[in-house]
């Protein structure tokens, strides 16, 4: 029976996916094997032994302190994507905000209260729609920073608008390239396309990279009037470096996920409270995708979706044998003295993979009888393995 603890409120829908035949989940669970959790901050909080596993129902891991739980050999999942129609619905209403009088305009409606006569309001309303007036999104420039799972789905939505859409991502992956409109203009760096765009909607991870990446010196190039959003993360926009662009006349608007002091009361910042991912729809998605990976892990020892491990998958040989999963600082010949252990100790390998990513590597051995404790006892004792575990 696998033991997981849940943090903050899982979607039911993902937390059904749990056979109660197999898992015993709940929010008051000693010695779990895994963790569930979306936005509870584990930074400073013991982490029992018998954890080997947390998975976050969400994108970012900022509230999980992955290197820590790396260098102790726990996998730690996110889900990528599955919040990404969410956040691309919320990037065009905040566009369509940005570009037309709609909240200033909704605002002045509801100074009318002193009215009583609809037609006298009417004809008021008439006389001064014009100060709410806009632009329209068709014919625009839209220059997407990041071009994953939800950059592409932007960069996608922008162009049936009919808007052109230019886009920079120095780490592009294959995959995320594949998946890309081939519509979509690739710019070279982050100031080219600054300086371009109408509209700039950012959509990288928050690492120490991409801190302040939008800062005071970038800002210095960017096209006049431009609509600034952010709906990634607080981090990577610097707060008083748009206001101070604000202020000049530089950006026209900042539209984000992530208010802050010096952007209140301001009539050309539209600050959300952090909704970026809170619809039902992708609250179930997060949940279904984190509880598929970790009974995975936890049941066959494949990875898919780690923020910290190697991806690492291998399909069970039918019924027989037994599996060995164990992870270990990324240096040569720790492979070679497992397999020599399990030589030594008779145990026949049927079939094995292995992966690294940094400074950390897993392997996954599929062999021909269950090992005892003494095996997994003495390939726990090789230098530099950190975890050792029977699936």
């Amino acid at each position: 029976m696998f033991k997981v603890k849940t943090y903050n409120q899982i979607s039911v829908k993902g937390l059904n996916r749990f056979g109660r035949d197999k898992y015993e989940v709940a929010s008051d669970i000693n010695q779990p094997d895994a963790y569930i959790l979306r936005s509870h901050k584990l930074h400073g909080e013991p982490l029992p032994e018998s954890v080997c596993v947390v998975a976050r129902a969400g994108a970012g891991v900022n509230n999980v302190p992955v290197d820590e739980y790396t260098k102790k050999g726990v996998v730690v999942f996110n889900a990528p994507g599955a919040n990404a129609n969410a956040v691309k619905e919320l990037v065009l209403a905040g566009m369509l905000l940005g570009s037309r009088g709609i909240l200033p305009g909704m605002e002045y409606v509801q100074t009318l209260t002193d009215m009583d006569d609809a037609d006298a309001m009417g004809k008021l309303l008439e006389k001064q729609k014009s100060k709410f007036a806009g632009s329209e999104l068709q014919g625009k420039t839209l220059g997407v920073v990041g071009l994953g799972a939800i950059g592409s789905l932007v960069a996608e939505m922008a162009l049936s608008l009919g808007m052109n859409v230019v886009g920079f991502d120095p780490a592009l992956s294959v995959e995320a390239a594949w998946r890309l409109p081939s519509q979509v203009g690739r710019m070279e760096n982050l100031q080219a396309l600054l300086a371009r765009a109408d509209y700039i909607s950012i959509h990288v991870p928050a690492i120490e990279p991409t801190r302040h990446m939008i800062n005071s010196d970038s800002l210095k190039g960017v096209k006049t009037g431009a609509v600034l959003l952010n709906f990634a993360r607080e981090s990577i926009v610097d707060a008083h470096a748009v206001v101070e662009s604000l202020d000049k006349g530089q950006l026209g608007r900042y539209i984000c996920d992530f208010p802050e002091p010096c952007l209140l009361n301001r009539s050309d910042v539209y600050a959300m409270p952090h909704i970026g991912a809170s619809t039902l729809e992708a609250e179930e998605n997060c949940a279904v995708m984190v509880a598929d990976q970790l009974m995975d892990y936890l049941e066959n020892g494949n990875v898919k979706n780690s923020v910290n491990f190697p991806a690492v998958s291998m399909e069970r040989n039918g019924n027989r044998g037994a599996r060995i999963t164990f992870c270990n600082d990324n240096v040569s010949g720790v492979l070679g003295h497992v397999l020599s252990v399990l030589a030594d100790q008779k145990v026949n390998v049927i079939d094995m993979v292995n992966k690294s990513r940094g400074e950390i590597a897993y392997n996954i051995i599929d062999v021909e009888v269950p090992p005892s404790e003494a095996v997994l006892s003495a390939i726990q004792s090789v230098e530099h393995v950190i975890s050792v575990r029977v699936v």
